[in-house]
């Protein structure tokens, strides 16, 4: 029996083994749990064929994902749904790995029957998304048809090709991991848009341009008291070819925005006036007497960044901003339970250049055990002091803050990740950083949530809050390349597995976050496998159990036994 189950195996994996006389998936009608599959469970079609420039691709594991839960909860109101889904129901999943099957008559010399691939789900065309897993039939289904809007989008290919010997979990998580990475990697500029709009606006006593002399923008939108400053800029801007505008519009959004002197209610006004990608420079003479209002959601959405000054140099403001963690600093990972948190918690204790010290805090003393099973060896190994902290350890919300403080060995934290989607949480991570310190709001507000901050550390102290959302194509390249060299793995955030008929469940669980780590669904298992935490592995399949590791983590082994019992 089992040089029988490895024959199976190696024919699965070389796409030889016969394929299902049908397709199954799960289709998604409307908002709703009730509108989740057909009578609750998955459905059966015809087994889709390739037309002459299609492939046709058999899915191997998907990653369920909270923004999964979102298009449940928001169907049709969801952004990337773009059609009516009681007629073309949705198939969600797209942290997904898959396997060319068979290739149309155009495309047999480019894809070839078990070659593998992992996708870049954010796919545009003509600058519309059409998203893997929303508008393009996802990873919650057996097979799929690959056409041409995968295959030559806005941004070219959005397959990536994975080597043949890569675990299928382990480069399916590599589509969330992607994001996550990507906000350690952003690249901002250093000078204003080149080409772009800047509103220089407010006082402007005793401020000088500085480098920015050697910028080139196409327009400046001078709107400030001082004559004197006024006048630089106009003779600046007259040698220089740039165009200058006297007062706002009311409407432009800006690439830049420069707000010269300590007036909260002009960055209140400020702020909403910055286009997608801009950045807004705080040039303090003296304090803010008061918080700013800040619009939290656009930070992380938009790619926006605030910098500062109280030099009087405004260019002074646009030196690199530091978005890897500071090597031998210290660093807070808020709502480190999730799976979300379980990777930035990951990542500081794998890559080059780690934190001497780990804060991984989150509400619940229940979820923060696991975290703490999994991740508190692996730290002592690295020699990397490790701290957990949850919030229902703690009388008051006050001591808890406390706690925080005292654990950054109370210098404040150099890196703070922000896993927790509260005004909160962003404002908590503002009150206990050091010079120079860069708060990654990694998770995703709703755009219009207003935040008041506290901006003065920005200008005098160096701070620097970021924010990314998504992952790019080339993004998704990195962290394969980190996967398949060994640098990150991402096994390690497998907490549950499942067959196709799992999906129900494990979109259940994630929405109520029952498990701390990620849901990875094996749709072409061919005996049922219902929802299964690791933990209880041993119970249902002791054989792949046995694979775990040492601290009954997910591995390519346990993968591997995983589909020689159940092929």
């Amino acid at each position: 029996m089992s040089s029988t189950n490895d024959s199976k195996l190696e024919q699965y994996r070389k796409s030889e083994a016969p394929l299902s006389s049908a397709n199954r998936l799960w289709p998604l009608y409307g908002a709703g749990w009730e509108n989740l599959g057909k009578e609750g469970g998955a459905m059966e079609l015809p087994l889709p064929q390739p037309g002459p420039d299609e492939v046709l691709v058999r899915h191997d594991a998907v990653g369920i994902c909270f923004s999964d839960i979102k298009v449940i909860r928001a169907g049709e109101k969801h952004p990337r749904i773009h059609r009516s889904m009681k007629e073309q129901p949705v198939v969600l999943g797209h942290e997904v790995s898959l396997t060319v099957v068979e290739a149309g008559a155009n495309l047999r010399d480019q894809y070839k029957p078990g070659d593998r691939y992992i996708v870049q789900a954010d796919i545009y065309i003509g600058g519309k998304p059409y998203a893997y897993g929303y508008e393009l039939q996802g990873g919650f289904s057996k097979y799929s048809v690959i056409d041409w809007r995968v295959l030559n989008g806005d941004h070219g290919n959005y397959l990536i090709p994975v080597k043949p010997d890569d675990g299928y979990a382990e480069v399916a998580l590599c589509e969330p991991w992607a994001c996550v990475e990507a906000s350690y990697t952003v690249v901002y500029r250093t000078q204003w848009q080149e080409g772009g709009v800047v509103w220089l606006v407010g006082d402007g006593r005793g401020v000088s341009l500085g480098a920015a002399v050697n910028w080139r923008p196409a327009k400046v939108v001078l709107d400030v008291a001082d004559a004197a400053f006024a006048g630089a800029v106009r003779a600046w801007a007259e040698a220089a070819g740039v165009t200058v505008q006297s007062g706002d519009d009311g409407v432009t959004r800006y690439d830049d925005i420069v707000v010269l002197g300590a007036d909260a209610e002009l960055c209140e006004r400020a702020f909403p006036r910055m286009a997608n990608g801009a950045i807004l420079n705080l040039v303090l003479d003296c304090p803010l007497d008061r918080t700013v209002a800040v619009d939290i959601g656009r930070m992380h959405y938009d790619h926006l960044l605030l910098v500062g000054t109280d030099t009087g140099d405004l260019a002074a403001a646009y030196a690199p901003v530091r978005t890897q963690l500071k090597p031998g600093g210290r660093c807070w990972i808020l709502g480190a339970a999730g799976p979300m948190g379980q990777m930035h918690l990951l990542r500081a204790l794998s890559m080059p250049g780690r934190p001497a010290k780990v804060v991984a805090s989150n509400l619940h003393a229940a979820r923060m055990a696991p975290v703490r099973k999994q991740f508190a060896r692996h730290a002592d190994e690295l020699g990397v002091e490790i701290a957990f902290l949850s919030r229902d350890e703690f009388a008051s919300e006050e001591a808890f803050l406390e706690a925080k403080w005292r654990a950054s060995d109370d210098q404040g934290y150099d890196d703070i990740a922000i896993m927790a989607p509260t005004i909160d949480a962003v404002q908590q991570a503002a009150e206990v950083v050091a010079d120079n310190a860069v708060i990654n709001v990694f998770a995703g507000l709703t755009r219009g949530t207003l935040c008041p901050l506290n901006l003065n550390p920005v200008a005098q102290r160096g701070v620097r809050f970021t924010g990314t959302s998504g992952s790019s194509i080339d993004d998704l390249r990195h962290m394969r390349d980190l996967v398949e060299s060994k640098q990150l793995p991402t096994n390690h955030s497998v907490a549950a597995i499942a067959g196709l008929e799992g999906v129900g469940d494990g979109l259940h669980a994630v929405a109520e976050g029952r498990f701390a780590g990620k849901v990875v669904i094996f749709p072409n298992l061919s005996q049922p496998l219902p929802l299964t935490p690791l933990t209880e592995l041993d119970k249902v399949l002791p054989t792949v159990a046995a694979k775990l590791d040492a601290d009954g983590m997910w591995t390519r082994a346990a993968e591997d036994e995983l589909l020689r019992v159940m092929l």
